[in-house]
């Protein structure tokens, strides 16, 4: 099983989203699972990928040869692939996962959350998208999501494809 991790690579953020990464990691790990990630070292991608190694998963990440020229490339990766581009770097990281979990994060973890989820919705995979929010982060989120449905902007069926989840195990329980 391949799991692919949606998160922040913000250094600026609390310890508490590091912890929620590497636990993932660890559980990722721990089942032998394999990571897909971003190919970054720092911030939740960094704090996942070493959590999936040390629970004992294999870990592989995909980068943009631009983010490897300012050192952000995860160089213990047990597969670092470079690309030129984030759009090669979203379509290799999709054919690559069996399963997708979105933890918190900012524009550049959502822009990945929607287009796997409307992406799923559209027919293009059948994989599970899973959101892995403890902390309530994603709360207004929901509450849009909510509101753009009543007004008829997101589709009957295009909700129930998006599976949220507070802990971990529940997280990991979607994706099989």
């Amino acid at each position: 099983m391949r799991i692919a991790v949606f998160c922040s690579s913000s250094p600026t953020i609390a310890d508490k989203y590091l912890d929620l990464a590497t636990d993932l990691g660890v559980a990722i790990g721990s089942r032998r699972w394999d990571l897909i990630s971003g190919g970054g070292h720092i911030s939740m991608m960094g704090a996942v990928a070493r959590g999936v190694r040390s629970g004992g998963g294999k870990t592989i990440g995909v980068i943009p040869q631009m983010l490897v020229d300012i050192e952000f490339a995860d160089h213990d990766s047990h597969e670092l692939h470079v690309v030129t581009s984030m759009r090669e770097r979203k379509a290799m990281i999709e054919d690559f996962s069996d399963a997708f979990i979105a933890l918190p994060g900012g524009p550049g973890t959502l822009e990945e959350l929607f287009e796997i989820w409307v992406g799923r919705f559209l027919k293009f995979h059948n994989k599970p998208v899973v959101i892995l929010d403890p902390f309530g982060v994603y709360a207004p989120l929901q509450d849009l999501l909510d509101h753009l449905e009543k007004e008829g902007f997101v589709k009957p069926g295009q909700r129930e494809l998006l599976q949220w989840c507070t802990n971990v195990e529940e997280a990991l329980s979607h994706c099989v």
